[in-house]
């Protein structure tokens, strides 16, 4: 199997942030944009901090007076500096490839697109680097894995490859808002199928179990856009629950899921909403809601950059489940073929009778 990916530097390059002032902004102070559009990056203390290191100019030339008054139509930039990344693998397997697609076996650990601490070790920095400068547009992933996940992660060649891959997840997603009673006429509809493999703590008795509870968003401390979690209110989800092997002596359940939609941190979520978190997580617990129940809380400190410290709390990017993404079969976005790709499992996710 062919790998790629190169090590990682130590320090990052930091990120630039660009913003062009509106007109409905006009005659703000910097400090009273940045703190009220970017309070979720940091407090006001850390954005002053930010202003008087000389990190944020305004058309064109550095500005250090908090004070400043913004007119429409202006220019900012706000330089958030390199910093060193927490450690992630940097290699990566091919699967499949051709003209239109790539599928990647993506390792437990890397994040798939920029974000947060990880502005550079990402599954799409070394597709780009893979790609090198021949390549326009440079193959991007269609859809996403939680960090701790591992396994396949298909991704586009091609803007219509693209639009068409992005368009079988979408497909899937809202058959399930209009499907849930009618488990056929869902199958008859889809156009891709997702199976994964997971290790879920406790005894499952059931040998196959449904799962159709809403995801929704709550506050969390740590995670600016709000923490998903089982909600009444939610979008509607469905999970398959396959009973593959069960430990007694470990109290654990190897199972396959399948999944129709494709809601953030799904498996997760409705395996511990049942009573079944996946054995290492950190985040959710029976219910399918966090660990931390302060959902309220934000911490105010700020770390040396400015920023928020690193909460204490666990986060959705934090390891430790074994989760992994092992078959999808979909419909090629250009030849219509049926297009079916195995990732390998991990032995701790593989059945007694294939280890031995």
């Amino acid at each position: 199997m062919v790998s790629f990916g190169e090590p990682w530097p130590e320090f990052n390059d930091g990120v630039y942030y660009r913003d062009l002032l509106r007109p409905s902004d006009d005659g703000a102070t910097l400090i009273e944009f940045y703190s009220r559009k970017y309070q979720s990056s940091a407090p006001l203390h850390g954005w002053l901090q930010r202003i008087h290191n000389k990190q944020i100019t305004v058309n064109g030339g550095v500005v250090t007076d908090p004070n400043t008054i913004l007119r429409g139509g202006a220019e900012l930039v706000y330089h958030r500096l390199p910093w060193k990344e927490p450690d992630a693998p940097h290699l990566v397997e091919i699967l499949h490839e051709d003209d239109d697609v790539i599928a990647l076996n993506k390792p437990s650990g890397l994040q798939v697109l920029p974000g947060g601490l990880f502005q550079q070790r990402t599954v799409l920095t070394q597709l780009q680097r893979h790609a090198g400068e021949c390549q326009e547009p440079h193959p991007v992933p269609v859809h996403r894995l939680g960090r701790g996940t591992s396994g396949i992660l298909l991704c586009a060649k091609t803007k219509l490859a693209k639009s068409r891959l992005a368009a079988l997840f979408a497909d899937g997603t809202s058959v399930v808002g209009v499907c849930r009673e009618n488990d056929q006429q869902q199958k008859a509809t889809r156009n891709i199928t997702k199976l994964y493999r997971a290790l879920a703590s406790g005894i499952i008795i059931e040998d196959e179990v449904v799962i159709d509870q809403p995801i929704g968003l709550v506050k969390y401390p740590g995670v600016a856009n709000g923490l998903y979690v089982a909600s009444p209110s939610g979008k509607p989800a469905w999970s398959k629950v396959v009973v593959l092997e069960r430990n007694m002596l470990n109290n654990s359940t190897l199972v396959q899921v399948e999944i129709q939609s494709g809601r953030p941190h799904q498996i997760r979520i409705h395996l511990s909403f049942i009573g079944h978190p996946l054995i290492g997580d950190p985040l959710y617990i029976t219910g399918g809601q966090p660990k931390c129940s302060d959902h309220e809380l934000v911490d105010q400190s700020f770390a040396q950059d400015g920023g928020y410290e690193r909460p204490e709390k666990p986060v959705p990017g934090d390891c430790g489940y074994h989760l992994h993404a092992h078959r999808v079969l979909f419909t090629h976005p250009v030849s219509n073929e049926i297009i079916e790709i195995t990732a390998p499992l991990p032995s701790i996710l593989r059945t007694v009778d294939v280890i031995d």
